[in-house]
């Protein structure tokens, strides 16, 4: 993934108001993000820890959502498995929610899936964050193929919150 200005990550989302877009929390330290291993830019609104984000390039345009997570709570400790990048962790997968973009997230309707918690599925993917015993299960892909994969779960989650 190309590196992101802060005002093409804001200009990007899709499912949220421009004065929404214009108001969250944006990492400061975009220049220091690993952003050639990344298929999307994922991160938690430390003031909300409610709310995330993630930002990705699909068809050579940026997109982005905002997500809503439910605070930690007892059922954390079950292990869990990504909808994105199908790495399992023991208190690492969130049920993150997304408004649907357009006429239909104003009236509510919304998609959810469960995300690695800290939103950093492509590192894992890679090797360069360790998800602890058992988190990746042994496969015969390569690694292009695993990054492949990745690349369309995001693609189709992505696809049921623009639809």
């Amino acid at each position: 993934m190309r590196q992101l200005s802060e005002q093409e990550i804001r200009g990007a989302f899709v499912n949220c108001t421009k004065g929404a877009a214009k108001r969250l929390s944006v990492p400061h330290d975009l220049d220091g993000q690993p952003w050639d291993d990344l298929d999307y830019f994922g991160w938690r609104d430390p003031q909300a820890p409610d709310r995330a984000y993630l930002v990705t390039e699909l068809d050579g345009r940026a997109l982005a959502v905002a997500l809503r997570c439910p605070s930690p709570s007892s059922w954390t400790t079950r292990r869990s498995m990504c909808r994105i990048c199908l790495t399992t962790h023991t208190g690492g997968v969130s049920l993150m929610v997304a408004a649907k973009a357009g006429k239909a997230g104003q009236q509510g309707n919304s998609v959810g899936a469960y995300l690695c918690s800290d939103l950093a599925c492509s590192l894992y993917v890679r090797g360069k964050r360790d998800a602890g015993v058992g988190g990746r299960i042994p496969e015969s892909l390569t690694l292009e193929e695993k990054i492949e994969r990745t690349v369309t779960n995001l693609a189709a989650f992505l696809a049921k919150v623009t639809a």
